[in-house]
């Protein structure tokens, strides 16, 4: 009979904050065949845990030890006080995704990306962009942290998780407001009048877009589109030529705007309630 099991491979880290964290070799039968990384969430705190890592190795491959060393690893964060797990699957990997979404594991955002050109697109007739001032930076900021954090509720996060994750991202991003390095809100205008904004990340060799919105009175209009030519044409000019973004499952109007410009699924973020 053969039994696979998590054997731990260091004592079970904890932070000042809360955090754990605990390497295991999965074994058969005590023979080890793989290993997987457990932690709670860096972002939504200790209520939350994450598979950072599994691997089983090839030979063991296509027997079940994943499915069941990812079984095993809901059993050890159960102990730990998590009521969810979530895990990050490349694009790429078309096993893993299967096994994940047969383990009931739920999709709740991917990340995508363009490999970019070096000449800058042009912004349709009547379109500019200008920086977002002082005096519109607050109310932006202040709705922004209420939506984010509903995304986040909507989605099997607990609400204080995702208020708590919403005020440390903002609060990480913007450590000295509008001016802050490395980032860059814009405020886009047809024809003299606002019609939305686009906030975006340089960091390193990339580019990415934290957030698109086109004010409701005139979506629909084609204003999404000029914005994400305008995260185009700012990413050549800052030099990168790689441009990422991260959608929210069942944001079908976003996804398909992504998809037509060329951008291309790079990882997908699930999750699974353990209660």
């Amino acid at each position: 009979m053969m039994t696979t099991t998590l054997r731990p491979t260091e004592p079970l880290q904890r932070g000042a904050d809360g955090a754990l964290s605990r390497h295991y070799q999965v074994c058969v039968n005590s023979r080890p065949v793989g290993a997987i990384h457990l932690a709670t969430h860096p972002g939504f705190g200790p209520a939350l845990a994450q598979i950072l890592d599994l691997r089983i190795e090839e030979p063991d491959r296509r027997r079940g030890r994943g499915t069941v060393a990812a079984l095993a690893a809901e059993e050890v964060v159960r102990g730990w006080g998590c009521g969810q797990l979530v895990i990050r699957v490349p694009a790429d990997a078309e096993p893993a995704l299967r096994l994940a979404t047969a383990l009931g594991y739920v999709h709740r955002n991917r990340g995508m990306e363009k490999q970019l050109g070096d000449t800058a697109p042009e912004l349709p007739a009547g379109s500019r962009c200008r920086p977002m001032t002082e005096a519109e930076f607050g109310p932006w900021r202040a709705r922004g942290l209420d939506e984010y954090a509903g995304d986040w509720s909507s989605r099997g996060v607990p609400e204080a998780a995702a208020r708590a994750k919403a005020l440390k991202d903002h609060e990480a991003t913007f450590p000295q407001g509008p001016a802050t390095e490395g980032m860059r809100v814009s405020v886009l205008e047809h024809e003299g009048s606002r019609v939305g904004i686009l906030w975006m990340a340089f960091r390193d060799d990339k580019a990415f877009v934290y957030d698109v919105e086109t004010d409701e009175a005139v979506r629909g209009r084609g204003h999404g589109r000029t914005l994400m030519l305008l995260a185009e044409a700012q990413t050549i000019a800052a030099g990168r030529r790689v441009l990422g973004l991260n959608v929210f499952a069942g944001n079908t109007p976003a996804e398909r705007l992504y998809e037509s410009l060329g951008y291309v699924p790079v990882g997908y973020s699930m999750y699974k309630s353990l209660l």
